[in-house]
């Protein structure tokens, strides 16, 4: 509790900040502010430190003091502009706290006990029965593992592209030389159970969408992101289940799991705290005078989304995406709201004078 009493604190002493840097009709540190902060002598140079933001429902007239979710992008430039240091923060209001979402951290309570039940997807929703309780800002591609002393497997992963999480639970003496593809999701040790977001990519009414599919093939053309990097690397339906379980961190002797205290983390290329820290890595060494988006507005598919006011997605086709996608391979493994963020960045950028105003899309 503490944990998450010290994070709330520093997001909203970041929130009040964010507040009083309100200028015009966007939100970040003001131009005038950077050549304050220059050398007196030296008025070209862009060496300093920039603030811009981001917040949901802006383009529905939301104001910053009213959001619920906010992107805070500080970047530190050089003299000539390029980027030294990025840091990529996206604040949540939850229970009345600010905390960030791609924090990394989570408390998790295993029940070895429960009999994981699948959730009733669809419009009328309604949650399983978890062996888990887990406690953290967002779960995509989250994972979670432990082995009590009887030999008993627990195991839980958030699917990306559903955003469900999928449990397994495995008796004492149970047989690991099975493959990951003889038990599709729902069956008896694989159980949709609860649903982390409503925003994920597939949307099923009903199980019998997924029949036959595990958590490597739920998507055709998108579950590779699940085996391509990060912790299941390599692993797919034709492994053995103690090779899954040895990849997720669990030890075996004999063929047998030992047990092991739980453990989580994430897998693919690490949730929405793998997308930060990715877009951050790809922004070090760049010149931020060159790169003045992280979308490449360039493209038909999103320029057609943006209208005279620089809104993206708003004006647009019934069914045409409100988000830019960098996509399943480039960021995060799954799929990954661009435009936000951007907006976050183009701020920075603005208060830094690269940008006017005019030039940021929101």
């Amino acid at each position: 509790m503490l944990k998450y009493i010290v994070v709330a604190l520093i997001a909203f002493s970041a929130f009040s900040l964010v507040i009083f840097t309100a200028v015009g009709e966007g939100i970040s540190e003001t131009a005038e502010q950077k050549n304050a902060s220059n050398n007196d002598e030296n008025k070209e140079s862009l060496a300093g430190r920039y603030v811009g933001y981001s917040w949901s429902g802006e383009v529905d007239g939301v104001k910053f003091e009213d959001a619920t979710t906010y992107i805070e992008t500080i970047l530190t430039l050089d003299d000539d502009g390029t980027i030294s240091d990025v840091k990529l923060n996206t604040f949540t209001l939850m229970d009345g706290y600010w905390t960030m979402r791609q924090s990394g951290n989570a408390t998790v309570v295993i029940d070895y006990t429960i009999d994981p039940q699948p959730a009733v997807p669809g419009e009328d929703y309604e949650p399983g029965e978890s062996m888990f309780v887990i406690c953290t800002v967002d779960k995509m591609s989250f994972y979670t593992v432990g082995v009590n002393e009887s030999g008993i497997v627990a195991a839980a992963l958030v699917d990306p592209i559903t955003r469900y999480q999928l449990e397994m639970k495995f008796p004492e003496g149970f047989d690991y030389s099975q493959t990951v593809g003889e038990f599709p999701i729902t069956s008896q040790h694989n159980v949709p159970t609860i649903r982390t977001s409503a925003s994920g990519y597939l949307r099923p009414q009903n199980w019998e969408e997924l029949q036959g599919r595990t958590l490597f093939d739920v998507h055709p053309a998108w579950s590779h992101v699940v085996n391509s990097y990060g912790t299941l690397e390599g692993i797919d339906n034709d492994a053995t289940l103690q090779e899954f379980m040895e990849a997720l961190g669990v030890t075996f002797e004999d063929g047998q799991p030992q047990p092991i205290d739980l453990t989580y983390d994430y897998f693919s290329l690490g949730g929405w705290h793998g997308n930060a820290r990715a877009i951050e890595n790809y922004l070090i060494g760049r010149n931020a005078k060159e790169t003045t988006s992280l979308v490449d507005w360039s493209i038909e598919q999103y320029a057609r989304g943006v209208n005279e006011k620089n809104q993206f997605g708003v004006d647009v086709e019934t069914g045409a995406t409100r988000t830019a996608q960098n996509s399943f391979d480039g960021i995060s493994g799954a799929t990954v709201r661009m435009s936000r963020e951007s907006t976050s960045y183009q701020r920075a950028l603005l208060a830094a004078g690269i940008l006017d105003e005019e030039d940021v899309i929101i």
